[in-house]
């Protein structure tokens, strides 16, 4: 055991895969005894020599696993090395009095960081960040009988078969067969197709200075013209828009109508009139 440790210390998923695939399998299967034994040596006295061994001696399975999700256009060895982790981080977890071997429990943790790890690095754009978008990504491909779109009958089984909705169905069928686009034109594009790149349509105009000062200047000039309107009314209407709209604490019409001993009915026609005459004097 002690020499096959040192090999797999000298390699690495990424490096040379075949030879670390050779060095994983020399390692023996525990049988349910010693993997048990080694379990609770870790479990109630955190022996990280055992830790270790169970790593080690289920490392082959983490490649198996891996292989399910070569069609996803990764490195295996990545994929061998994420899966490691999350065999690692089930070990830790492991409870030997459970009754149930290791891999059992821990194919659930090996999946989810190959999921991650998928999911981080299979397109730029983040494709899946919902519960039900990451059923999709993983199940959608299996679910497809044919290369072509999904008609509405084929969506509407699949998302009966992975309880999501149709609609959810079709929109990750869109995100997961669509090509990445890049933003910048190509170098050898000429000058009749480089303005389709999405460098030259999609601009954030919000913080240009132009943009900016045009807003300013609009809103100066709105907020003086308001102004000059109102000084123009009578003190009676100027008094209601103030209360009713300028101040903090607003006035409803009741209480501008008990101010002015009149009905509720008719603040709201003088507010109403003041508002038109103000409309009128600004946009002459």
């Amino acid at each position: 055991m002690g020499t096959y440790l040192k090999t797999l210390d000298m390699l690495a998923p990424g490096q040379n895969l075949n030879a670390y695939v050779q060095a994983v399998n020399g390692f023996s299967v525990l049988s349910a005894e010693e993997e048990k034994a080694l379990a609770e040596e870790l479990y109630y006295h955190q022996n990280l020599d055992a830790a270790r061994k169970l790593v080690m001696a289920n490392l082959r399975f983490v490649i198996h696993i891996a292989k399910s999700y070569s069609g996803y256009g990764l490195a295996q060895g990545d994929l061998v090395q994420e899966g490691n982790v999350g065999l690692m981080k089930a070990v830790k977890r492991f409870n030997p009095e459970k009754g149930v071997r290791l891999i059992s429990f821990a194919v659930h943790w090996i999946k989810a960081e190959i999921h991650e790890f998928i999911l981080r690095n299979w397109r730029i754009v983040k494709i899946a960040t919902t519960k039900a978008q990451r059923k999709l990504f993983f199940n959608l491909r299996g679910q497809k009988k044919r290369l072509g779109w999904l008609t509405y009958d084929e969506a509407k089984a699949v998302a009966q078969d992975l309880n999501v909705e149709v609609k959810h169905v079709q929109e990750m069928e869109g995100r997961l067969f669509a090509s990445d686009a890049a933003f910048d034109a190509g170098v050898d594009e000429d000058d009749d197709t480089a303005y389709q790149a999405p460098v030259n349509y999609l601009e954030d105009r919000r913080f240009d200075p132009a943009a900016m000062l045009e807003d300013s200047d609009w809103e100066t000039s709105s907020v003086n013209s308001l102004e000059v309107a109102i000084e123009q009314l009578d003190e009676r209407s100027r008094d209601i828009l103030q209360r009713r709209w300028l101040n903090e604490d607003k006035a409803t019409l009741h209480d501008l109508a008990a101010h002015y001993g009149v009905s509720a009915e008719r603040i709201r026609q003088l507010e109403k009139n003041a508002m038109k005459k103000v409309r009128t004097m600004m946009e002459a």
